[in-house]
């Protein structure tokens, strides 16, 4: 095995094909990084659950399995894409490989002259944070696709009834000021 590994992602909710990608990281890597991508956004429709709240996700799904050689950072969007891999490495420790598969996140690791891994997330069409936002407002079965540490969480944070009030204030450029329209 070699050192530590970087893993991005917005987590938004943290999902079983987000843990599973966890878990083969660490097949081949002896510590992981999770950062936890636009970590200031929260209350939208794409982004419903806080930095802290998605940091608690991934906490209670890594304690729970018995995962213990990881660190989680937050990492709050910079919107300027040419200093961003800068940004990162000034709020994470040292790592040897970055994960993630976000097309552009790639481009910018691999500008700055890192390792790059994209594999493809288990079951990436019914394990998305898309689809899983899509079916807790829908009222479909979204348990069976987060890990049960992240069920019972977001049930006692109200999550459902964010998703939904989320949901309905979220325009397609941000959430909707006057909220009686």
């Amino acid at each position: 095995m070699t050192g530590r590994a970087f893993f991005i992602g917005r987590f938004q909710p943290f999902h079983r094909g987000h843990l599973a990608m966890v878990k083969r990281i660490l097949e081949s890597h002896t510590e992981i990084i999770v950062g936890i991508g636009s970590a200031q956004y929260s209350h939208t429709g794409e982004n419903p659950f806080t930095g802290g709240e998605r940091y608690e996700m991934i906490k209670r799904s890594l304690d729970r399995e018995g995962i213990h050689n990881y660190h989680i950072v937050p990492i709050p969007h910079t919107h300027v894409h040419s200093v961003w891999v800068s940004h990162v490495q000034s709020l994470v420790p040292p790592f040897d490989v970055v994960y993630t598969n976000s097309d552009l996140v790639v481009r910018l690791f691999r500008e700055h002259g890192l390792k790059v891994l994209s594999p493809p997330l288990l079951d990436r069409d019914r394990l998305s944070g898309t689809e899983v936002r899509r079916r807790m407002l829908s009222g479909g079965d979204w348990e069976s696709l987060v890990p049960e540490s992240v069920a019972e969480y977001v049930k006692k944070m109200d999550g459902l009834e964010r998703i939904r009030e989320t949901h309905r204030y979220s325009t397609p450029y941000g959430t909707r000021e006057n909220h009686d329209d």
